[in-house]
């Protein structure tokens, strides 16, 4: 009996001991272990949990990927998935608690949690089932440091995956967000290529058309023919940004390829043709160690059509134009953004509820992209203003267009705009962030632009941009060339990044509109001219992940529009501010009036990044007659044009206060003008100019009766860079007849169709009430 206890008490130390020993003496295997570890505990349903964390390597070397799923949920809520081991998993509810809830919510994103699930009530996941009898104390940074089981520890079935509600407020800048991506094991097939044989062609991008390749160990092997199908090449073709397939004249490349030493790592490939990716289709790979020949076939070769607007063709250009009834906004690189259709000649966007990657696909493709990338969720890329027209898309994936799929119509109860859908496209590979680079930053972000050009003698060498000119719009062409994202500053003057030998100047007079593809694209000298030539006045770029988004509520406008004749024994700040027309100054003050068309200006940042002033604190100015100070030299443009457009009285305002006046439900203020606060506008806020403040208004005392055009434009010399520039101008058709006014069609400048703007423009005033 002594000895049996002796045995036992030996065994016992062994077992502490030596997992201890192995662990210290093998460090690199320490993951692998580690469910061993935690597998001593008793299989029973009562089983403590493991008394030490048990985080994962990923903590050291690459975040821990996490997402919701399942059905039906919000996007703010779902079951819990973890990516671990190149698959994806989920948590057991054993042992579930809000503190675990408020760590995945953070790790989502958002701010906290308002609950949890139990009993798949999303449904049940698939796979592997990562963690169970999870314990989290609230604080951690991520689930794989709360203490558990281990990975892939679990005595669950799915019929106990967990989930969790989070509250629907997003961490200020957070960048990854709720993404529904691709539910495919890309391990399989890591990456697809097409190898052009054609000489002339291998120097053109993008390639269209070659033998289909997938990555393989540390090289390329190739596809056998067997069975192939034109829905295998849409899927294909799809992958690498090409919305169409075409057929290929397989005799070409049979003589090729008959001279070519192949290797078949896939003999078999069946998709249906909506799929998003090679890897969710099914597929057969070569066996090891045995012959991999394609005994009756070749190498899989297709041909794509590429969308517009990567043609080189002109002629072809014309002939397959992109869908007029959907656009992308807010996103900061090409094929992504904020999914808007239109309807009745207005812009409007779509809910998320149940937006998935068919549906995804389907706009993109419409576009003249490939298949989808991503379906994004929870406003990702901003919110959009206007109606919210679709809900509960569900394409097939094969739809022409996304209106040809089945949708739910809109009523306010259904949606909001926080819950707009977006997309990210795959888009072919124009290889355009090879020939540009910056130097000098402290980031990537951020440096002096150098280009690559050519001189006469067909050298390629580096060299700078003249600075003269540059704006935030070249800025955004060079951030979305390089793939860093929205253009946070555009620079004149770089002599604080002065680390590059590169002195000469090769590009000068840039003048981009900001939506090209890369600097080349834009308006520039054909021959350099740069007064300022030395390196310390070459352009300059800091770039950013997030930008703000200003959008005026055109309806407050239209609603709260007056006229009042206001005396001149009042408007002494406003004449010292220059808020009154050049005629006021000929006046015989304080004698008089000055005629005012007064009305409310609610401006709401419907970014991803609060709008600050550029200019910090210590250099705002102090102005004594209003007693405040402006941030901004001219933080908005009030016009009134004629028929012509020409302008026939303006206004202008300094930005007297930035600063949050209300926000939507969830988001709290963070910036207050009073005692010199900071000011700024938070995402999902807005800032209020009350109609009866100093300068809210625009003299027109010297205006005739007539039929008019009133134009406001927010943040006009983009002095603050925002993701959109192209809605922060606001029109509405004026009627005044020298007594009193009226606006209507009041509408941000890119709500309405090209037609409808048209009509607008053509037609400033009501027809059949025109005023001579």
């Amino acid at each position: 009996m002594q000895k049996s206890r002796r045995t036992l008490a030996f065994s016992f130390l062994l077992g502490l001991w030596l997992p201890y020993c192995l662990a210290q003496t093998t460090p690199s295997n320490r993951a692998t272990r580690m469910p061993t570890r935690a597998a001593t505990l008793s299989p029973t349903r009562a089983a403590t949990p493991s008394p030490t964390p048990s985080p994962s390597p990923q903590a050291q070397t690459e975040r821990l990927k996490v997402r919701l799923s399942g059905y039906p949920r919000k996007h703010n809520e779902g079951r819990i998935e973890l990516f671990y081991k190149g698959e994806w998993g989920t948590i057991c509810d054993d042992d579930f608690s809000i503190s675990n809830a408020n760590v995945l919510c953070r790790q989502l994103g958002f701010v906290s949690a308002t609950g949890w699930t139990h009993s798949a009530k999303y449904g049940k996941g698939q796979g592997k089932i990562w963690l169970d009898n999870v314990l989290c104390n609230g604080g951690e940074k991520s689930i794989e440091l709360c203490k558990s089981r281990g990975w892939g520890n679990s005595d669950c079935t799915h019929d106990e995956d967990a989930g969790v509600v989070c509250k629907d407020e997003r961490i200020p800048g957070f960048v990854d967000s709720n993404v529904i991506d691709a539910h495919v094991n890309e391990n399989k097939v890591e990456e697809v290529r097409l190898r052009s044989v054609v000489t002339m062609s291998r120097k053109k991008l993008p390639v269209t058309e070659g033998v289909v390749e997938v990555r393989y160990k540390d090289g390329w092997a190739q596809i056998c023919d067997l069975g192939w199908t034109i829905k295998n090449t849409r899927v294909v073709c799809g992958m690498l940004g090409f919305p169409h397939e075409r057929k290929v004249n397989k005799n070409f490349y049979k003589l090729y390829l008959e001279r070519q030493k192949n290797f078949y790592h896939i003999h078999s490939v069946a998709c249906t043709g909506t799929e998003v990716h090679l890897a969710a289709c099914p597929l057969e790979f070569s066996k090891p160690n045995t012959t991999t020949t394609c005994e009756g076939g070749m190498a899989a070769v297709v041909s794509c059509m590429p969308g517009p607007l990567f043609m080189q063709n002109n002629g072809q250009k014309k002939k397959l134009k992109t869908s007029s009834n959907v656009r992308l906004k807010g996103g900061a690189k090409l094929g992504e953004g904020r999914v808007e259709v239109l309807k009745d000649n207005e812009w409007g966007t779509v809910c998320d509820d149940r937006w998935d990657l068919l549906s995804a696909s389907v706009v993109c493709r419409e576009l003249g992209f490939g298949s989808a990338k991503e379906a994004l969720t929870g406003a990702r890329m901003g919110q959009g203003m206007g109606p919210i027209y679709m809900n509960e898309v569900k394409c097939l994936g094969h739809e022409k267009s996304i209106w040809n799929c089945p949708f739910k119509n809109i009523t306010s109860e259904d949606c909001q705009h926080m819950e707009d859908a977006a997309i990210r496209c795959n888009v072919p590979h124009m290889g355009l962030e090879h020939s540009i680079r910056l130097t000098g930053g402290r980031t990537r972000y951020e440096g002096r632009v150098e280009v690559l050009g050519s001189d006469s003698n067909g050298t390629q060498s580096w060299g700078l941009v003249c600075g003269e000119t540059w704006s935030t719009k070249e800025a955004m062409v060079v951030c979305r060339q390089m793939g860093l994202g929205y253009a946070n500053q555009g620079l004149q003057e770089t002599w604080y990044w002065d680390s590059s030998n590169v002195t000469e100047m090769v590009m000068s007079g840039v003048k981009c509109t900001g939506n090209e593809m890369s600097l080349s694209q834009c308006q520039h000298h054909k021959t350099v001219s740069c007064q300022k030539a030395a390196a310390r006045f070459a352009a300059g770029v800091i770039c950013s992940e997030t930008a703000s988004d200003l959008v005026l509520n055109a309806s407050l406008v239209q609603e709260t529009v007056y006229i009042e004749d206001r005396p001149l024994h009042m408007l002494y700040c406003a004449a010292e501010e220059n808020c009154l027309s050049k005629s006021a100054a000929k006046a015989n003050w304080p004698y008089g009036h000055r005629r005012l068309l007064r009305f409310s200006s609610q401006i709401h940042n419907i970014g991803r990044a609060d709008f600050k002033p550029k200019a910090g604190r210590h250099s705002w100015v102090w102005h004594a007659c209003h007693g405040h100070y402006h941030s901004m030299d001219i933080f908005t443009h009030y016009d009134l044009l004629n028929a012509n457009g020409t302008k026939v009285a303006e206004g202008h305002k300094a930005s007297f206060c930035l600063e949050d006046t209300d926000c939507q439900e969830g988001v709290s203020k963070r910036y207050e003008c009073a005692n010199f606060g900071d000011q700024g506008i938070t995402v999902g806020c807005w800032d209020l100019y009350r109609h009866d403040i100093d300068c809210q208004w625009i003299d027109i005392t010297d205006v005739k009766p007539g039929n008019y055009i009133l134009q406001i434009v927010i943040n006009p010399n983009h002095e603050v860079a925002e993701s959109d520039f192209t809605n922060n101008a606001m029109k509405c058709n004026c009627k005044y007849d020298g007594h009193r006014i009226w606006l209507h069609n009041c509408h941000i400048g890119d709500a309405f169709s090209e037609e409808a703007e048209r009509r607008f423009e053509k037609y400033p005033g009501q027809l059949n009430n025109q005023i001579p």
